[in-house]
């Protein structure tokens, strides 16, 4: 049986891209950081590369961005290719067969602020008091 079930956060937006073709099919690339239960002096998380296609890279592209902690469940894929210096490099990728989010939004604009001094990241931008006084059509 090959099965994984993830749960972390994105480490950057997604990649989107689609097939060529009458019928083309949106793929999304992205790396989730997994915190390791027992820590070391040199890493705390590992990065998992992640792929999926169809209605479910359509949703990653519309709703998931760096920072989004997601729980994913799939299958382990391994593959290798030739580089351009003739070597042979040997990939991992989870194909993600289904994905969901992992925390409330509310949850994650306090991570956000946290992570930013503070700052809610509610896509309204901080306007100063007394700048009413500036503004030429009141």
């Amino acid at each position: 049986m090959n099965k994984v079930i993830l749960i972390g956060r994105l480490t950057r937006d997604p990649e989107v891209r689609y097939s060529a073709g009458d019928n083309s099919t949106a793929v999304a690339r992205y790396t989730l950081a997994v915190e390791r239960r027992i820590k070391n002096e040199n890493q705390s998380a590992d990065f998992i590369n992640c792929v999926t296609f169809g209605k479910n890279a359509e949703f990653a592209e519309k709703y998931l961005r760096k920072g989004t902690k997601i729980a994913v469940a799939g299958r382990i894929q391994t593959g290798s290719y030739t580089n351009r210096d003739n070597q042979k490099v040997y990939t991992t990728d989870v194909i993600v067969e289904e994905h969901e989010f992992a925390e409330s939004k509310a949850a994650g604009r306090a991570e956000n602020a946290a992570n930013t001094g503070g700052q809610p990241d509610d896509g309204f931008m901080n306007i100063p008091d007394g700048i009413d006084e500036e503004l030429p059509f009141l």
